[in-house]
């Protein structure tokens, strides 16, 4: 189980996730990037790395893709917005 960002850790953490191009998303305790790539593929691969390291995590995106721009939405459902897990697969997202 994730812990939900608040106070401090959650300025820390949005101040992080900012500087690497993650944007809350309004209306919503999420965040969202976009990721460009050359190509379909690239993209797709990338997509399929990060299921990997998503279901390590247990913990799913919501994301959407076309040809090759995928688009990311990270919140935790089981806390209800924000939490541990979000950061944590941003940064696998992020290297």
């Amino acid at each position: 189980m994730s812990e939900k960002l608040e106070g401090a850790a959650r300025e820390t953490a949005l101040s992080d996730l900012g500087g690497r191009g993650w944007a809350l998303v309004e209306g919503r305790d999420a965040i969202q990037k976009t990721f460009k790539f050359k190509s379909f593929v690239e993209a797709w691969g990338w997509m399929s790395r990060m299921a990997i390291e998503a279901e390590k995590l247990d913990h799913h995106p919501e994301w959407f893709n076309v040809y090759s721009r995928v688009e990311v939405t990270l919140t935790t459902h089981d806390v209800s917005g924000l939490s541990t897990l979000d950061v944590a697969l941003a940064a696998k997202m992020d290297a």
